[in-house]
């Protein structure tokens, strides 16, 4: 195998991480200020991911081996950046597999035709995948290639389906001062750099094919993204029965507000497809990396016992949420993307950069983020921002409209 077709394969292992069932949310989170603005904040939040995903390249080559974030907060920033990065690092894990129960459980009710309770949703859809969690990533591995076949399949169908009922008129409405209110989401949607070490070692330490991975693997969902966002937003009215905006009430993904302004059900049927490929897809490479993590933080051996202890420890958390609200995916993604994302996958590389550069001094490698002081300056504020946008979401002083 070449170099090239290892730079090409490692592209789409960051564009598979990022793409996952965040992009469900998008549309349901990031249509307040209309179509054209939404796809602006995607494409800020493209640069500044595709930036701190580099940034952790530079980091990388700092280290001797192969490491992790924690172990590079540890030695760019020392004990108190382990802790950040470690506390950090499971508030992010343990919403996202939240976000992931509760949006697979909602689909089991679809499927079922809300035979099912909303709290016992979550529950059984658990019961039924994390077998292949306990039996671990070669297992999942195998499984994977099917899943992300099923999803590619069916985005492209999806979009085979739709195009024809999109409505430009939909697409052209405007409103700036709500445009942020999906930044979070959209952080979320763009997160892949906990692969990063992963990746440079898989190109063999190679920092110029590792760059060139980074860049076109996280531009790959930025387009995917912007077609599916035109779809959603060309077919569901943004307000009104059955909108975007009753959609974001309900904590519902951007596929079931659908059926009420398709006349072809073969539509919503692949849309529904859709979205369980990419949330399953995503749930399963949350939650190994989140055990794994366990394991590694608790010094567990992954025997069977061990493994079965780690499992209650990766689901039962986000499961006993689900118990006081079943209805959590848009929330907890939000979560996620305002302040777990932001902090650990874009503030913490700025920092480890800034304290190896100008602090210890570290020695400069075959590769370094362009720009000095000021450009990482101007990245931790944009991300201050963003978590500042998440704060004012939650304590009621920036919040949409409904009407």
């Amino acid at each position: 195998m070449t170099q090239t077709d290892r730079m090409l394969k490692g592209a789409l292992l960051v564009a598979g991480t990022s793409i996952g069932g965040g992009m469900l949310a998008l549309p349901v989170e990031t249509f307040w200020g209309g179509f054209l603005p939404s796809i602006v904040i995607y494409f800020i939040c493209w640069a500044l991911m595709a930036s701190t995903g580099l940034l952790i390249l530079e980091t990388s080559l700092w280290m001797h081996e192969e490491s992790n974030l924690v172990s590079m907060a540890e030695k760019t920033t020392g004990s108190y950046g382990k802790i950040f990065a470690w506390v950090l690092y499971l508030f992010l894990f343990y919403m996202l597999t939240l976000a992931y129960v509760t949006g697979c459980g909602g689909l089991l009710r679809e499927l079922f035709h809300n035979q099912i309770s909303e709290k016992a949703a979550p529950w059984i859809f658990a019961g039924l995948f994390a077998p292949f969690i306990f039996s671990g990533p070669r297992v999942v591995s195998k499984l994977n290639v099917f899943l992300m076949a099923g999803l590619f399949i069916f985005y492209f169908a999806f979009v085979y389906f739709g195009i024809s009922h999109i409505k430009i008129d939909l697409l052209k409405r405007i409103d700036i001062s709500k445009s942020l209110i999906g930044l979070p989401v959209a952080f979320t949607a763009f997160a892949y750099q906990g692969i990063v070490p992963t990746l440079f070692g898989y190109l063999k330490h190679d920092a110029k094919a590792t760059r060139k991975a980074i860049l076109i693997g996280s531009s790959l969902p930025f387009f995917a993204y912007v077609l599916w966002q035109g779809l959603i937003m060309g077919i569901v009215p943004p307000f009104g029965e059955g909108s975007l905006s009753e959609a974001h009430q309900l904590g519902q993904n951007a596929v079931y507000p659908l059926k009420g302004y398709l006349q072809d059900p073969r539509i919503y049927v692949v849309g529904q497809f859709f979205s369980f490929f990419a949330l399953i897809t995503s749930f399963f490479g949350v939650t190994l990396g989140l055990l794994d993590f366990l394991a590694d933080g608790l010094k567990v051996r992954k025997t069977p016992k061990g493994r079965f202890l780690l499992c209650l420890a990766t689901l039962m958390p986000p499961l006993l949420i689900t118990l006081y609200n079943p209805n959590l995916f848009l929330s907890s993604l939000s979560l996620a993307g305002g302040f777990g994302c932001a902090l650990l996958l874009g503030l913490l590389p700025v920092v480890m950069v800034y304290k190896g550069r100008y602090e210890k001094k570290f020695e400069e490698k075959s590769y370094r983020f362009p720009g000095g002081k000021g450009v990482l300056i101007f990245i931790a504020a944009f991300i201050l921002f963003e978590v500042l946008i998440e704060i004012l979401i939650l304590i009621g002083v920036y919040q949409p409209n409904f009407q």
